[in-house]
């Protein structure tokens, strides 16, 4: 199989993705883990699409950051519902074929008689929207479009690690390297402060106590000439969970920025709002409105609000969180405990949660400790205030995303929770 990833304008784009759609009751992270599990534990990167996760592997080409071609080709022919194209590009084939609105091939091809077979056993399938391939294909009905400009029509769908562990991993790897580069530069000043220095016994004590005078005068004088100062030693790492905002404070917080957000706009719709860490922002779709209609609108409905446009008929709007009180965690008990504990809460209240163990790592640059977290994701439909009150009984309780999905009315949190 050939690497899954094409060149494009210099830009490379991930391919060969497996894609399902999201399982109710789950946020993209939590069921691209469960996903990659139950499939192939290779699959470890992962992006989110519409209502849908594609599942990559770093063995295949892909890497974090990467943007996904099908995201990308299925968002530009979005005037299709259903779909089937084949691209050639740098001597591959590239099939991507969308079935009312879901993703079912995404895959490259070294040889063309590979793709024309692949391609043919789709094309049986009756009531296609519409049919791409080469020309000299000679397909009928069939209309050639060149992939670069479709591709970069598209949204920005990257590849993220499924894992935190995974990454935390790797920052620890990365921080031994530079420590051990740190100590090769330095081996030879290293080597003549353990190397023994010959004894002042042996000397006069008139010579060695001028001796001493001359250094004492030259230190004095290379101290005053260069101003020499001691390097500053490292802050102490700050513990996450001694520093967290009130949770019911964030809470409230972010249902009134996601009100402030969900202003009814004529001619535009709200897809979906989310309140991050520092900001809380929503995607408009254009339905009959114009660019200046909601200009004008939104700056009486959201004075002092971010606008961006990401293409003729779609906005994205920011707005920034204001700070909230801080609350020190004053729970002690271990991870396994805030997992068993959580997952009880959840029992009583009827609602199904994903609850995963993960490990983060803290480091001030030369010291590092591995921090026991409980990452929580549900989906339902209490507000914000209401889903917090399940933390009460927890300290060191962050949620670190909350969104609405202005269509299915469903609130969807991402909660962390910091164990000592």
């Amino acid at each position: 199989m050939p690497s899954q990833v094409i060149t494009v304008d210099r830009k490379k784009y991930a391919v060969g993705l497996f894609w399902q759609p999201t399982g109710a009751g789950y946020v993209a992270r939590a069921y691209a883990r469960m996903l990659a599990r139950s499939v192939d534990k290779k699959l470890n990167l992962y992006t989110e699409y519409r209502a849908m996760v594609g599942l990559g592997s770093k063995k295949q080409g892909h890497r974090s950051g990467m943007y996904s071609a099908a995201a990308a080709v299925t968002d530009a022919l979005g005037e299709y519902t259903s779909f089937l194209s084949v691209f050639a590009i740098d001597n591959v084939f590239y099939l991507v074929a969308v079935r009312n609105g879901v993703i079912l091939e995404d895959k490259l091809f070294e040889r063309e008689e590979d793709a024309r077979a692949e391609y043919f056993k789709l094309y049986e399938i009756p009531d296609w929207g519409a049919l791409f391939a080469p020309g000299a294909w000679g397909m009928p009905r069939a209309v050639e479009r060149n992939l670069p400009d479709l591709i970069m029509r598209g949204p920005k769908a990257t590849l993220h690690p499924i894992s935190r562990a995974r990454a935390g991993f790797a920052s620890s790897v990365l921080m031994f390297a530079f420590l051990a580069c740190i100590a090769w530069f330095f081996r030879v000043p290293l080597e003549q402060m353990v190397t023994p220095k010959p004894e002042l016994s042996a000397v006069s004590p008139e010579l060695a106590a001028e001796y001493q005078r001359q250094v004492d005068e030259k230190n004095k004088e290379l101290d005053a000439a260069f101003e020499i100062q001691r390097a500053p030693q490292p802050e102490p790492i700050k513990m996450p969970y001694d520093y967290l905002p009130n949770p019911m404070d964030r809470a409230e917080v972010c249902f009134q920025a996601i009100a402030f957000l969900m202003q009814p706009i004529v001619g535009w719709n709200q897809v979906s709002v989310e309140c991050g860490e520092s900001y809380a922002s929503v995607v408009f779709q254009r339905d009959f409105g114009t660019l200046d209609d909601f200009y004008i609108i939104a700056t009486d409905l959201m004075p002092g609000a971010f606008v961006q446009k990401e293409s003729d008929n779609s906005l994205y709007v920011r707005v920034k969180l204001p700070e909230v009180p801080i609350k020190a965690s004053l729970d002690e008990r271990d991870v396994e405990t805030v997992a068993r504990a959580v997952l009880t809460a959840f029992q009583y209240a009827d609602m199904v949660a994903d609850v995963q163990m993960v490990v983060d790592t803290l480091t001030n640059g030369v010291d590092t400790i591995n921090l026991d977290v409980v990452e929580i994701a549900v989906q339902t439909k209490l507000d914000p205030m209401q889903f917090m009150k399940i933390f009460e009984e927890f300290g060191g309780v962050y949620m670190t995303r909350c969104g609405w999905d202005a269509s299915t009315r469903i609130w969807n949190y991402e909660v962390i929770i910091y164990a000592k």
